[in-house]
């Protein structure tokens, strides 16, 4: 059993995890998918959008294929390899990548964008969303809910108190819409199931989703990998269970 475990960790320490897509992870991980299709949602409105702004789009690749992007598009993102990776896939489709730390202010002036959308923010910096956007303009965004894949954050971090599985609730992404002026026009919720067929696929997750367990390390948790390798060889996938949720909030004007 070692060398089949030292061989997924190295191969799962070793690939790449720039961008946002996870397709390394086909046949060894599956994910349920929300019912609304949340790339399809975001054409419809890119299509109708004249001036648009994605914050935090990882890769691109969301973005890329969400279909023709309109006359004026901005995407901003953080990390240094995924704002390459950005430039190239969406540079070529008309798309400007700006590299923002994901901390107020925008760099944009008030009032520059119809839409503004995000898939899976880290942060919502709804005072700023609000200043950028259109009056009329909507904010649009799929985000992932409370004690998402918790199961597997648990089964390294252990019990994590209330207030930690509470975060990212639907209910306090209303109130911040609203206290920073903006009207929320549609809110969907649900719960998910993901599975994770060996061990490399845990890697790389915890690699690539780097706030699920903070500073995450195959040396730190060698040992609970080793335990979870053995519990999946014996009895299957690890199963844990995904929240997303889908907000679209309007600010008021026109």
């Amino acid at each position: 059993m070692t060398p089949h475990f030292d061989q997924l960790v190295a191969e799962a320490e070793s690939v790449s995890v720039d961008g946002w897509e996870f397709s390394w992870l086909d046949g060894r991980a599956t994910e349920q998918r929300p019912s609304w299709g949340y790339q399809r949602l975001l054409g419809e409105r890119l299509a109708g959008a004249g001036a648009a702004l994605d914050i935090q789009t990882g890769g691109g690749e969301v973005l890329a294929g969400a279909g023709p992007l309109p006359p004026l598009m901005v995407a901003t993102e953080s990390w240094p390899p995924n704002v390459d990776k950005a430039t190239r896939l969406l540079h070529p489709k008309g798309a400007v990548v700006v590299s923002d730390p994901d901390e107020p202010p925008l760099p944009f002036g008030d009032e520059a964008f119809d839409l503004v959308s995000s898939r899976h923010p880290v942060t919502v910096w709804w005072d700023e969303i609000a200043r950028v956007l259109r009056p009329g303009g909507r904010y649009f965004s799929q985000q992932v809910g409370p004690a998402s894949v918790f199961e597997l954050v648990e089964y390294f971090l252990g019990p994590q108190p209330q207030e930690v599985r509470r975060g990212r609730h639907p209910d306090d992404a209303v109130a911040a819409a609203a206290a920073a002026g903006l009207e929320v026009v549609d809110l969907r919720s649900e719960k998910l199931r993901t599975e994770f067929h060996d061990i490399g696929a845990v890697i790389y997750f915890l690699r690539k989703v780097i706030w699920m367990v903070p500073g995450f390390t195959v040396h730190q948790y060698r040992d609970r990998l080793r335990e979870l390798h053995e519990r999946i060889e014996r009895e299957g996938p690890f199963v844990a269970n995904t929240a997303r949720f889908l907000i679209e909030a309007r600010k008021p004007g026109r």
